[in-house]
């Protein structure tokens, strides 16, 4: 009886964990930008249902906190603006149309003009150089960072780019979206593995947890479309 009580113990603490390893919270910005986390890093990060629960309005000065992660979509201005090409661009590359919105809204929070600190570019936030592998090219009146800005260009070079990730990684999209954050020789040099990088670890499970909450049910998805992040730690989804 004793064991048995452990068990059930060891069993009801593995659920609390991946329940609460499962949460994503988040909130709206005044400028109208979608921002998510895997965890509340402060008083403006509410939790998300995975529906179109009603949103929570606040004054103009504050932070917009919505219930629900579709409701967070519709609300993004800048999501309203290119979700035709983001869908266009996941047909053309054969993409999980959810997995390529959680990418560019973990990458630039759906803004065409952002640019990192180390000069990724666009709603992909795609390097020059990995812009160029795809593509695209400065001309005499752009430069290569300004074609990067207009957003059918930098979607369907990024893409491009996830789409060669997926298929180079046999499907394994955690090691696909590793490889975009990190670099695929990071992955390789990891043998085959999300590579104990922080800010990495924690790209592929905020990626992964947005495309769950984004996805059909999971009876309803194709089983390419679903994800495992054993590598990370984190639960298989």
């Amino acid at each position: 009886m004793l064991r048995a009580a452990i068990v059930l113990a060891a069993l009801l603490g593995i659920c609390a964990t991946a329940s609460a390893e499962a949460e994503l919270w988040g909130y709206i910005d005044a400028q109208g930008r979608p921002h998510y986390a895997d965890r509340q890093i402060d008083n403006r990060y509410q939790l998300f249902n995975a529906g179109s629960a009603p949103v929570r309005r606040l004054p103009p000065s504050a932070a917009r906190a919505p219930a629900g992660l579709l409701t967070s979509f519709e609300l993004s201005t800048g999501y309203q603006a290119v979700q035709h090409l983001i869908r266009e661009a996941a047909t053309d590359h054969g993409l999980d149309l959810a997995l390529l919105k959680a990418v560019i809204a973990t990458e630039s929070r759906f803004d065409p003009q952002a640019v990192s600190p180390k000069g990724a570019v666009g709603l992909m936030q795609l390097m020059p150089a990995t812009a160029e592998r795809f593509g695209v090219k400065a001309d005499a009146a752009t430069t290569l960072q300004q074609r990067l800005t207009d957003p059918r260009t930098n979607l369907q070079a990024g893409a491009r780019y996830l789409a060669l990730l997926l298929r180079q990684f046999g499907g394994q999209t955690d090691l696909a979206l590793a490889a975009y954050n990190a670099g695929e020789g990071a992955v390789q040099r990891a043998g085959g593995r999300v590579p104990d990088f922080p800010e990495t670890q924690q790209y592929v499970r905020k990626v992964t947890l947005l495309h769950q909450y984004l996805s059909p049910p999971r009876g309803l998805r194709p089983a390419s479309a679903r994800l495992n992040l054993s590598a990370t730690g984190a639960p298989a989804l």
